[in-house]
């Protein structure tokens, strides 16, 4: 009885185990499915109805057929490059929206979660209204850790290249590589944990900007990193794992499509590749962000004492 009295929602309110985090998740998106499940398919259908148009127009009008090996045959003209570099183009934009809408559908679900583990059911509009002053700080904080990450990369790309120029021996360079690439996956594997995983649960539930989202992340994470780590790398597996599967008929589909008609294969592609990542954002978004949340939830309440404050919140103990 006392365990069923201090879970009023999705979640125990006390430090939770891998079991509470991903039975709560699951929970979570069950009780919440238009705000979690909803909110991703939603945002991915409208970015991706973008090159399915593009591409069919061109298809009837224009045409974009190629030969059974999947490219332009020889006879092709410019128009039928132009065209084709559009459809494909419009897909590759239209993938960076669906991501751009995923980042919003994670501040939601952030509500999402902290409602749900005191018992309440945000709808829809309710989850996007809490977003409400914090979506261009959640974006800002989006592009800025992909940018740290862009340029990190870009860096040691960049003294991958030095040493391949000013080196003529192979050994150095089979040195620098055993040296340097462990240390630059633990690297992003730290900053992953300590700096990206947990600003965004912070930015939505917190006053804070962008600099005290991170902050928090860091405070939160600190002396906690290899559990931390541990259940988002398994997170991160189970959704890629589960996604993958989930979207992968359809891209049999497509090339099977793209064989059997090549005057329509861009289309098949285009289109089947347009549900693959519907499909698989249905699944991996709304999980990976949910976790995550519930990940800042617990370690809230090992550390702050946050299960007080819900428990207040849920009626459990007086305020």
């Amino acid at each position: 009885m006392l365990g069923a009295a201090h879970k009023p929602g999705a979640l125990p309110l006390r430090p939770l185990t891998l079991g509470n985090m991903y039975d709560g998740a699951f929970r979570i998106i069950r009780f919440n499915p238009k705000a979690t499940v909803g909110a991703a398919v939603m945002v991915t259908a409208v970015a991706m109805l973008i090159p399915v148009v593009v591409t069919t127009v061109l298809t009837f009008t224009a045409g974009l057929a190629v030969d059974s090996s999947g490219e332009l045959p020889a006879d092709a003209t410019l128009g039928d490059a132009l065209g084709a570099l559009a459809a494909y183009g419009s897909l590759l934009a239209s993938m960076f929206l669906a991501q751009i809408g995923v980042v919003f559908v994670t501040g939601m679900i952030a509500h999402v979660t902290r409602a749900a583990a005191v018992g309440r059911r945000l709808s829809l509009g309710e989850a996007w209204a809490a977003t409400h002053g914090k979506r261009w700080r959640l974006l800002g904080l989006t592009l800025l850790l992909n940018g740290a990450l862009t340029a990190l990369l870009v860096i040691y790309v960049g003294l991958w290249v030095v040493v391949v120029l000013v080196t003529q021996d192979p050994l150095p360079i089979v040195l620098w590589g055993l040296v340097t690439v462990p240390a630059v996956l633990a690297l992003c594997a730290w900053l992953w944990i300590r700096l990206y995983y947990l600003p965004v649960p912070a930015l939505m539930l917190e006053p804070v900007g962008v600099f005290g989202a991170l902050g928090r992340g860091w405070t939160l994470t600190a002396r906690q990193f290899w559990r931390t780590f541990g259940i988002a790398l398994l997170t991160v597996i189970i959704a890629n794992f589960a996604g993958s599967l989930l979207s992968t008929p359809f891209s049999l589909i497509g090339n099977l499509g793209a064989l059997a008609v090549p005057e329509y294969t861009t289309l098949f592609l285009v289109l089947t590749q347009a549900v693959a990542l519907l499909v698989s954002n249905a699944f991996a978004a709304p999980f990976q962000a949910t976790v995550a949340s519930v990940q800042y939830v617990d370690l809230r309440m090992r550390k702050e004492a946050f299960d007080v404050e819900l428990m207040r919140e849920a009626g459990i103990v007086p305020a």
